[in-house]
């Protein structure tokens, strides 16, 4: 087959964060398939068609990128952030596995990028120093039920934490329930991070100890950051460092 797929992260958002790698195959690319904004990043130019779409039809998105990919396009599939975390990678290899054979005879590449945990952890610091584990909170794909278990098992296993879509307008209380669930297994004053829209012109951080985090301080661009019990502030003027020291006392 002559066409190809690449899925390509675009970064937290500044286009200096946008790796070569991704600029060349935009570039190259005939076609450019997406969720609304994500698509709105690229750059129109004669040659190039872009397929935005709602943000709940990742498969249809992916089956649709395929297709178009048989049949001879350089098709760029874009997401924020790293496409393999929380995003459009995964959603691409599902439909080559339920779609028809010759699916899997594409040429077919992940380009990464800057997620934006990683984005928002290098604006304060290195609160992801040690181990930690990134969770997406929203219950579109699975049950509230779980999401609460892998939130107190990660609180209790000492990890620290990044959240995804934290709070929605369709699910405010959910965000809520997620500090509750926190400070009931913490029990202290480890520090959280709220960083929102990072790298663009948005960009605000705000960092709070867990007993005084609420829930109106996170909205769908925002990560959320939990150090651990072993997290450490450095107040300065101006914004403090916050970092995780990389050994655990014995």
């Amino acid at each position: 087959m002559t066409g190809s797929l690449i899925i390509a992260g675009l970064g937290p958002g500044a286009g200096d964060l946008v790796t070569p790698q991704v600029t060349a195959a935009l570039e190259q690319a005939t076609d450019v398939v997406g969720y609304i904004p994500y698509v709105a990043r690229v750059a129109p130019r004669p040659g190039l068609a872009l397929h935005p779409s709602d943000n709940r039809v990742e498969l249809d998105r992916a089956r649709h990128a395929l297709e178009m990919a048989a049949g001879g396009r350089r098709v760029v599939v874009v997401s924020s952030g790293d496409p393999g975390v929380f995003a459009m990678a995964s959603a691409v290899f599902e439909a080559v596995e339920a779609g028809p054979p010759e699916w899997r005879d594409l040429r077919i590449e992940v380009q990464p990028g800057i997620t934006a945990m990683l984005a928002a952890a290098a604006r304060v610091g290195a609160p992801l120093g040690h181990d930690f584990c990134a969770i997406n909170l929203s219950d579109n794909l699975k049950p509230w039920s779980l999401i609460e278990k892998r939130l107190r098992l990660a609180a209790e296993a000492g990890f620290a934490m990044a959240f995804y879509n934290p709070r929605s307008k369709a699910r405010p209380e959910g965000f809520a329930r997620v500090l509750d669930i926190l400070n009931d297994a913490c029990r202290d004053a480890r520090p959280m991070i709220f960083a929102r829209a990072v790298s663009t012109e948005e960009e605000t951080i705000r960092i709070v100890p867990l007993p005084d985090a609420r829930p109106e301080m996170a909205d769908m661009r925002t990560m959320v950051l939990v150090g651990t019990s072993a997290t450490r502030v450095i107040e300065r003027d101006g914004a403090p460092f916050v970092y995780t020291p990389r050994s655990v006392p014995s």
